[in-house]
This record gives C-alpha cells, sequence and structure tokens, in this order.
C-alpha cells in the first residue's frame, strides 16, 4: 500500500514558506497505519537491532510498535527536563535557535545496537543529536527509521555522514 496519499501536507505551518508533513492523517486511518508500520517490521526484522529509541513525541508511535514486534527494548529520547533519574543531554541548532534532548544514562548498555525512529528527516538536527547522545553512552545507531523523508533538506546526508542507514517509507519533494 502507497501511504504517502494518507500524508496531508499543511501550508504555511507553523509559518509561511514551510509544507508541514502531517502524519496524522496517516495514523487516523487504520489500513494506512497498520501498513506503514508492517513495512518497517518487515525491513527490521532479522536486522542487528538491539533497541529501538524513539524521539520526542512523534517518534515514539513507530518506535513502539517496532520494539514490540521485534521483542526489543524501547529507550525515549526526550526534550531536556523530562527523562527521570540521571540523564545525559546533548545540545543541537534549531532554525531558530538551540534545543536539548537527553536520554536516561543507562539506557542501553555499552556496544547495543540502536534503531532511531521519528516521523520525518527533514534537517536531520534532533536525530544528528540522538545518534551523539547514544555514542556518548558506547552505543552505536545503525539505522534511522521514519515515515517521511525531506531529502531536499539535507538530514538524510547528515545521518549518512555519520555511517547511519536511512530507511524512510515516502520522500516529499519541496514542491509536491
Amino acid at each position: 500500500m502507497d501511504i504517502k496519499p494518507l500524508i496531508r501536507t499543511i501550508p504555511d505551518w507553523p509559518h509561511p514558506p514551510v509544507r508541514f508533513r502531517d502524519v496524522s492523517s496517516l495514523l487516523r486511518d487504520p489500513e494506512g497505519f497498520s501498513a506503514a508500520m508492517d513495512q518497517f517490521i518487515g525491513h527490521y526484522r532479522g536486522k542487528p537491532v538491539d533497541i529501538v529509541a524513539g524521539l520526542d513525541a512523534r517518534g515514539f508511535i513507530p518506535a513502539a510498535v517496532l520494539a514490540y514486534a521485534l521483542r526489543k527494548p524501547l529507550v525515549m529520547v526526550r526534550k531536556k527536563g523530562k527523562l527521570p533519574g540521571e540523564t545525559i543531554h546533548t545540545s543541537y541548532q534549531l532554525e531558530y535557535g538551540t534545543s536539548v534532548l537527553e536520554i536516561q544514562s543507562d539506557a542501553a548498555p555499552r556496544g547495543a545496537n540502536v534503531l532511531l525512529m521519528d516521523d520525518l528527516i527533514a534537517t536531520g538536527g534532533t536525530l544528528c543529536a540522538a545518534v551523539q547522545l547514544f555514542e556518548q553512552i558506547g552505543c552505536h545507531v545503525r539505522d534511522v527509521g521514519a515515515i517521511v523523508n525531506l531529502p531536499e533538506l539535507n538530514g538524510s546526508r547528515r545521518l549518512e555522514r555519520l555511517g547511519v542507514g536511512i530507511y524512510a517509507l515516502c520522500e516529499f519533494t519541496e514542491t509536491e
């Protein structure tokens, strides 16, 4: 099933000229959501994945489904101040400022192969920061899975330069 038509585009959100790719419409479609998750499960089943990590907040959805289906631990990568216990954090650049991500310092054992999941790959800032966090605790992020890739924003290229594989269910160009 082609899920791309199920992802709506919201023009000028949060500001012009952004064309926001909203996966909420896919999540509301039971057949489309099932098809998307089945594609991820089929792709990652049998791959060397020890931990599935989801990025705050929409990345939690596919990460939870995959962790369940693959019978792997689930780790949440959160915005600063949202996780209890001892955490490590890193700052990263946003379009208009900076933000901070964190994980619990005991989120994964050294040497674990981590699969990062998010709804969308845009500039890659958040995902690259998450890669850095897992590297700090001695893990290897080998793959990033996303529902949507926006290749013109170069996030997937940034991740590939870090040695991370990319698997996206669909891509949009800026003009679509």
